[in-house]
């Protein structure tokens, strides 16, 4: 039996070379991410070492199934500790085999291994399919030349240049004080009072912006008293409007203030009830702007539902809050591209002002790809 070290840059390279020496009947005895030191010993590179073995004679099927039936029975005697201590070997061992299956599988029309696996961890990221796709082919025309071999870290940053790029092509602003009243809408319990006061704290401590409050949410008496006290601490107005007419006056009490944010009641949107109310509203009264408030913990379908229901309301921009509560931020970059909206805020955390977030394309595609290693 031969066995052989090999060092490469990426799991697919180390793959590769297995292959071209030892042929699709190449066992993979062992992988793990080594550091190699550079010049003088400094700026160290994250390296795959995987060792790999080839019998030009391989046991028989059955002389290999016992073998692997001893192996097991001896490994279920062992102690629970060091089963633990394999398993990211194992959890790696099993990657490499999704790879070289893909690899094995795949006909002349359908995507290169590498391209699937990145197209897998879009879908993954929750990325809607048909977005993840197009993403996947706008990487191949950007990277497929026909003369060079693609790595995965080549696709890797392929895609956020083309994930980055398309997110350029939305306006994504915030809220500056250009226009005088901005009202907050979305479901239940997604945070939109909370977000509203880091916004209005933003806007005073660092633009130095006369903000006042007015809150529709009459339907729930502890977000009136929550953002009564929001207001309390910033030492700014509120107006709790309970008729439409109420809201106009308040409006009208606060012509002298800079911007205005309205907090509306969370609601159940699969319905036209509320959005009509909402409409009704900001009939007679100036221009307003409508950000659409939406909690990434949700399921992306139910998320695209209550944008869809939006319809009839011109919305300025998206504001995403419970980041820091999902590993999957794909339903950012859907909503954003199949809406063509931009994405005003990010929320992470309830401290206010602090945990809010203004990104740009370069936070977004670090989100869903990943950020390069330095």
């Amino acid at each position: 039996m031969k066995i052989k070290k090999y060092i490469a840059n990426t799991m697919p390279e180390a793959m590769h070379e297995v292959r071209k020496e030892f042929g699709p009947e190449a066992v993979i005895l062992r992988s793990k991410e080594i550091k190699q030191r550079g010049f003088l010993g400094l700026f160290q590179k994250k390296k795959i070492e995987v060792i790999a073995a080839h019998d030009p004679e391989p046991l028989e099927r059955d002389t290999k199934l016992a073998v692997n039936q001893e192996f097991t029975s001896k490994q279920t005697n062992k102690p629970q500790a060091r089963q633990q201590t394999t398993d990211p070997i194992l959890k790696e061992i099993q990657s490499l085999k999704k790879l070289m299956e893909l690899e094995a599988s795949k006909n002349a029309d359908d995507l290169p291994a590498v391209y699937q696996l990145a197209l897998q961890q879009l879908l993954d990221q929750e990325v809607e399919n048909r977005l993840a796709e197009e993403i996947i082919r706008e990487t191949i025309a950007l990277l497929d030349d026909g003369e060079n071999e693609v790595t995965e870290a080549d696709i890797l940053m392929a895609m956020k240049r083309v994930i980055h790029s398309e997110l350029n092509t939305l306006p994504s602003r915030g809220i500056t004080g250009e226009r005088q009243i901005v009202q907050f809408v979305g479901p239940t319990g997604v945070g939109k009072t909370t977000t509203i006061a880091k916004i209005a704290a933003g806007l005073i401590l660092q633009e130095k912006k006369k903000v006042a409050f007015i809150t529709t949410d009459t339907y729930r008496i502890a977000a009136v008293e929550q953002l009564k006290t929001y207001a309390r601490i910033l030492n700014i107005p509120l107006e709790v409007a309970y008729h439409v007419e109420d809201y106009k006056q308040a409006i009208e009490r606060f012509t002298d203030y800079d911007v205005i944010l309205v907090d509306t009641a969370g609601r159940n949107f699969r319905t036209k009830t509320y959005v009509n109310q909402l409409k009704e509203m900001m009939d007679d009264v100036p221009p307003i702007a409508t950000y659409l408030v939406l909690a990434l913990t949700a399921k992306s379908k139910d998320v695209q539902e209550v944008f869809d229901q939006f319809h009839d309301i011109p919305l300025t921009e998206v504001i995403f809050t419970k980041i820091d509560e999902t590993t999957q931020y794909g339903t950012i970059l859907s909503i954003a591209l199949n809406n063509r909206i931009g994405i005003a805020y990010l929320t992470n955390g309830q401290d206010v002002p602090d945990d809010l977030i203004k990104p740009d394309a370069t936070f977004i595609s670090d989100l869903i790809v990943g950020k390069a290693d330095d």
